[in-house]
């Protein structure tokens, strides 16, 4: 980065704190209407989002931590970038183009969000901000954590004046690879901390889900929602038939449960509406579009109370939920799922809208 960049940088940014030696910096950005964000370069990752309620209140909405330190030695990943694969894959290993290739395993012998030093795990560069937007930029070295290729990487990170956030994630490479970077933020529409979000309204515009085994493994099938817990076609608080769902992650964590499942997005290619979800204490409503064709919902069923939040408020079992729209899980080793694959010449592009509104104040 040139020096010209550099100052650029310090003048829009503060100090959050240090990882291994680097500067951890924090950008805020607002829309002048009510959102206000605030990123690190840890992970390019959301520490803060705040949102109206139907009186005009401001929340926090999304789950973290107060500093560096906290985020360092989590494996949560609250609001990060993850890659060079978001999910699992089952071994670490998977072939392209006749050869095989071995990954980091970070998750029993299965790799999970691009190994013990994803780009969640990097501190990214601070290419551009202005007072609504903000560009973070990395490098992802030929095999790095197994992955072949080198690959330049970004996140763009901008709040419109509609009240919505919009997510960018791309990437090039020298090689043929693997890409499947994933947005990894906890919601809570009541606000972090502020309890479990059993009673938030969720509607997923998905007919099918791809299930999983003891190690939260995709199985390979592709099933129908229709009569299962995994029927969100309808609005549905996300506790109503969760205690119907089959232990997840017997395997892994001592305890847990909950959904942490993909669903198999309806429509086409292209950016489209895929989630709804409403919190009926403060009237918060959110939508979600993607260009990807799967979503991870997970309620955070492996959470508890020892996790200490912002500000000192203490998190618990189910105290948010994620959207991680993706390839889905386990791609590189089941034909029949949507492709991950990036060749030299070729631009990965994964965008996320979220539009906030409420309902009408009483």
């Amino acid at each position: 980065m040139n020096t010209t960049a550099r100052k650029q940088e310090a003048d829009a940014a503060e100090v959050f704190g240090t990882y291994e030696g680097q500067e951890i910096l924090a950008v805020t950005i607002a829309n002048g209407n009510g959102l206000r964000a605030k990123l690190i370069t840890f992970g390019a990752r959301l520490t803060e989002l705040y949102v109206p309620d139907r009186n005009g209140d401001l929340a926090d909405v999304v789950l973290g931590f107060d500093t560096i330190e906290e985020y360092a030695a989590t494996d949560t990943y609250f609001g990060a970038t993850c890659g060079r694969y978001g999910n699992r894959i089952e071994g670490g290993r998977f072939v392209l183009d006749g050869v095989e290739h071995h990954l980091n395993v970070n998750e029993g012998a299965n790799h999970l969000h691009g190994g013990v030093q994803g780009f969640d795990r990097k501190v990214w560069d601070i290419e551009t901000v202005t007072a609504d937007s903000v560009v973070f930029r990395t490098t992802s070295e030929d095999g790095e954590m197994g992955f072949p290729g080198k690959s330049n990487l970004r996140a763009t990170y901008t709040l419109a004046a509609d009240n919505t956030l919009r997510i960018v994630m791309e990437a090039d490479t020298t090689k043929p690879t693997l890409m499947n970077m994933v947005h990894h933020s906890y919601f809570n529409l009541a606000g972090q901390g502020s309890g479990d979000v059993l009673r938030h309204d969720v509607r997923i515009s998905s007919r099918f889900y791809t299930p999983v085994d003891d190690e939260l493994l995709a199985t390979g099938e592709i099933l129908s929602v229709r009569g299962t817990p995994f029927d969100f076609t309808e609005f549905k608080a996300i506790g109503a038939d969760i205690d119907r769902l089959p232990s997840v992650g017997a395997t892994i964590f001592e305890a847990g449960g909950g959904y942490d499942h993909n669903w198999c997005l309806d429509g086409g290619p292209g950016l489209r509406k895929c989630i709804d979800v409403h919190e009926p204490v403060s009237g918060r409503r959110m939508t979600m579009h993607t260009t990807e064709p799967g979503v991870q919902f997970y309620t955070a069923g492996y959470l508890s109370d020892k996790v200490m939040g912002k500000k000192g408020k203490r998190l618990c079992k189910y105290g948010g939920f994620t959207l991680e729209t993706q390839k889905y899980p386990g791609s590189p080793n089941f034909s029949h799922f949507p492709s991950c694959r990036l060749d030299p010449g070729e631009t990965y592009r994964h965008e996320m809208v979220f539009s906030f509104g409420t309902d009408a104040a009483s």
